[in-house]
C-alpha cells in the first residue's frame, strides 16, 4: 500500500474519458522529467500480492505488461509477486544489475471512499505496505497508484474484499498507459537523446 510523498500530482479516475491519454500523458511528463538528458534504464516495480484481491494492483499490471512488453524490465506480476517478503531482496538485485535505473514503482493503495478508483502518477518514493503498518522501504524515482478501497481500519479485511472486476480495470488501465508512455519515450530516445552504453 502506498502512501503520498513529495509533490506534482496527476490524478485522474479510470472511468473518466481519455483516461487512458491522461494517464499516459502524465507518466511520459515524469519519464521526461526524470530522464531529461541521457536515458536511463527503465524499471517497472510492480508490488502486491494474489492473496488479497485489493493488493493484486501490482501483479495485475506486471502480468499485462509482460504481454505488452516482452522485453521490458518489469519485476512482479501474478506468477512472481514483489511483495513484503522479498521487496528488499528484489531491490538489491535490481541495484546490482542496472547502473542509475530509473525506477517506476506500482501499487494499490487505500483512501476515502469517493478516491476508488482513481489512478495517481506523483514524483518521489512510494512506501508500501503502509496501510498494513508493515516497515519496508520506499521505492521509485515516481510511482503510479491506484485507489482499490477504503482506507482507515481493518485494512486487511478491506484488501481481501475489494472487487477484483475493479482491480482487474484499473490494472488494465495502467499497463496500457504504461505501454504507450513507453512507446513514446522509445520514439523520443532514438530522435533526441545518445543511447545507453
Amino acid at each position: 500500500m502506498s502512501t503520498n510523498n513529495i509533490n506534482k500530482e496527476y490524478s485522474y479516475h479510470y472511468k473518466e474519458p481519455l483516461a487512458f491519454s491522461k494517464i499516459e500523458g502524465a507518466i511520459y511528463s515524469h519519464i521526461l522529467e526524470a530522464s531529461p538528458n541521457t536515458p536511463r534504464k527503465i524499471i517497472y516495480l510492480c508490488i502486491g500480492t494474489d492473496r488479497a484481491t485489493g493488493d493484486s494492483l501490482g501483479p495485475l499490471v506486471g502480468t499485462r505488461l509482460k504481454s505488452l512488453m516482452p522485453n521490458g524490465n518489469i519485476y512482479g506480476n501474478l506468477e512472481n509477486p514483489v511483495h513484503a517478503n522479498n521487496l528488499a531482496t528484489t531491490m538489491e538485485d535490481i541495484k546490482s544489475t542496472y547502473i542509475n535505473p530509473l525506477l517506476i514503482a506500482i501499487d494499490a493503495s487505500l483512501g476515502n471512499a469517493h478516491r476508488i478508483g482513481f489512478i495517481n502518477v506523483k514524483r518521489g518514493s512510494l512506501k508500501p505496505g503502509t496501510a498494513l503498518k508493515k516497515d519496508l522501504p520506499a521505492v521509485g524515482d515516481f510511482y503510479i497508484s491506484g485507489v482499490v478501497n477504503v482506507g482507515g481500519f481493518l485494512e486487511q479485511m478491506v484488501l481481501q474484499n475489494t472487487r477484483l472486476h475493479l482491480v482487474y480495470d484499473m490494472a488494465n488501465v495502467i499497463a496500457k498507459s504504461i505501454y504507450l508512455a513507453n512507446y513514446h519515450y522509445e520514439k523520443y530516445k532514438k530522435e533526441n537523446l545518445s543511447p545507453i552504453n
